[in-house]
């Protein structure tokens, strides 16, 4: 076990405050250059689309964290509306404007019907990115931004609305450690994953990593959550000693198929999610958590080609502290 003299070592070694300016609020994705876009645009070469978010839902893996609850869907107007809205609907309807209105629900004179919904949900819900102002430590955000610059109303700087310009495209690589474990379904606890166990896939999938990919961790433990339907199940995740491995290879950020992605064994003594505080804080490496990699890690099993476009923009939620996503690969 590590002490926090120990993480602090790590911290200074891999920030990155101030490499990119004083009022830089993008960290590690700065490493995405349009070189790099137009590169990872070159990967495509046979037109297949992996979908790598999961269900927003009821059913979803949230609920581990009793503060963080699965997606409400509720339908706003359905087609029932359609029958009584003119009947028994409020009184504006019958008034000019009304009028004209209720004749979109008039067959006779109008075919035109239409359904209308909403969602309530926490921005973290399912498969998404940890903005960098989502963790904290020392009352510092990333880059020294202080903390307290988060507020009620929301993230005045690191919020995710600060990465809509780079799009978050980039050439991805995907790192199968169910498959270099040769693991039933999913990593089980007990076990983390190092840095030379990562260099360990990275040679045996004869793939690189380097400045400006995503790096997508494979664990199984999606694919284990459907078979199961145990939200809290245990995993092994990236030790935290794998964010040096980040930071020296210029990696732009990083998502994995669980939901901390890293392991959920602290490894520093007196710390929670030390990797988290390393990443977001100090790197300004953003996290994906929740991915759905299955069909994805099958097919780059199959054809031997571990590298591929990646699309992940996250929602431009004005101050928020996470978005969620929809992340393609495109092979």
């Amino acid at each position: 076990m590590a002490s926090l003299t120990d993480f602090r070592r790590v911290a200074d070694g891999v920030r990155n405050w101030g490499r990119w300016g004083a009022a830089d609020e993008l960290g590690t994705l700065n490493f995405i250059t349009p070189a790099k876009v137009s590169a990872a645009a070159g990967l495509v070469r046979h037109g297949k689309v992996f979908p790598l978010g999961i269900d927003f839902g009821s059913n979803g893996p949230q609920g581990a964290f009793q503060f963080r609850q699965n997606p409400v869907h509720v339908m706003t107007v359905d087609g029932g509306d359609a029958r009584t809205l003119v009947e028994y609907g409020p009184k504006w309807l019958s008034n000019t404007v009304g009028q004209e209105l209720s004749s979109f629900f008039d067959g006779a004179q109008n075919p035109f019907r239409f359904n209308d919904d909403m969602i309530i949900m926490p921005l973290q819900a399912a498969t998404q990115w940890d903005a960098l102002s989502h963790v904290y430590y020392e009352d510092k955000l990333y880059n020294g931004f202080p903390a307290d610059s988060v507020t009620s109303l929301g993230a005045f700087h690191c919020g995710i609305d600060k990465v809509d310009s780079k799009g978050i495209t980039s050439r991805g690589v995907l790192l199968d450690l169910v498959r270099h474990r040769k693991a039933d379904t999913y990593l089980a606890p007990g076990a983390p994953i190092t840095p030379e166990e990562l260099d360990e896939v990275v040679a045996a999938q004869g793939v690189t990593v380097g400045s400006g990919d995503i790096v997508l961790i494979h664990t199984g433990w999606q694919a284990r959550y459907l078979e199961t339907g145990d939200r809290g199940e245990s995993y092994s995740g990236l030790d935290w000693l794998c964010a040096p491995w980040l930071h020296e290879r210029e990696v732009a950020a990083v998502a994995a198929d669980n939901l901390m992605v890293e392991d959920p064994t602290s490894g520093v003594d007196g710390t929670f999610l030390p990797m988290h505080m390393l990443c977001l804080r100090d790197m300004g490496l953003m996290l994906g958590e929740y991915w759905d990699l299955t069909a994805l890690a099958a097919d780059c099993a199959a054809d031997g080609a571990y590298e591929f476009q990646l699309v992940a923009p996250p929602l431009r939620v004005i101050g928020a502290v996470g978005s969620p996503i929809n992340p393609i690969a495109i092979k």
